[in-house]
């Protein structure tokens, strides 16, 4: 397994996992207490892969999986991704068959999306065991709200750190979930859709043709902040 990789493309590759943990969660838990425990408790897990990953890797996804399947909501991140294919307004517009082909289509690429989403941002997060971290805290009106988003810095390889903004929403069982994260100005779930829309182009509206070929792009957060200037 290569770990040569740029530092600014691994954090793009890692941010979904510094909301993951092993802990079960009261419904009272807040938000920012979701993100500044588990950050501690998910490069536990980075640290104790080191000596086996290269060896047995699927064992480390295996480990990331079941920390990621309860806290990070795959089915309505996917859903925003597909966009308009997706929308309440086209599942209304179509007939019984094709509303259970949506559903399935839905179904297929939230597991395409968290398959190959565990298996790149795992790699990604063996190179960032060292790095400082602070989670602000979030403005005092927010604390009513059902989403939250939480302002995190990251110490690496430069002299400013990367900011990541994580985006947290309450479900109506009260468990708070991962719905979005943007890295330096560089919003994923915008990216993934984009690259969603342009392969549904490319394969002239045929959904399953394009979850079938899907891809998780690796964003170069730098790359992405300096050609915006």
């Amino acid at each position: 397994m290569s770990r040569h990789f740029g530092r600014a493309r691994l954090l793009a590759m890692i941010c979904l996992f510094w909301a993951v943990a092993p802990h079960a969660y009261a419904q009272d838990s807040t938000a920012y207490d979701l993100v500044n425990t588990t950050t501690s408790d998910v490069m536990a897990v980075v640290v104790d892969a080191e000596p086996y990953v290269d060896e047995d890797p699927e064992r480390y996804y295996s480990q990331i999986q079941v920390l990621l399947d309860p806290l990070v909501d795959f089915r309505g991140f996917a859903r925003k991704v597909m966009g308009p294919y997706a929308s309440s307004e086209r599942y209304r517009s179509l007939d019984e068959a094709g509303r259970s082909q949506l559903r399935d289509q839905l179904d297929s690429f939230t597991e395409a999306m968290r398959t190959s989403l565990v298996r790149t941002y795992s790699k990604g997060l063996l190179a960032f065991g060292g790095s400082d971290i602070e989670l602000e805290q979030p403005d005092e009106d927010a604390a009513d709200s059902k989403r939250v988003s939480l302002r995190q810095l990251v110490y690496a390889d430069r002299d400013t750190p990367y900011e990541i903004q994580y985006q947290m929403g309450q479900m109506k069982s009260g468990d708070w979930k991962l719905i979005n994260v943007i890295i330096e100005s560089v919003n994923l779930g915008e990216v993934y859709r984009d690259q969603f829309l342009a392969s549904a182009r490319e394969h002239e509206g045929d959904l399953s043709k394009v979850i079938d070929s899907w891809v998780v792009v690796v964003v170069d957060v730098d790359a992405e902040t300096e050609s915006g200037e």
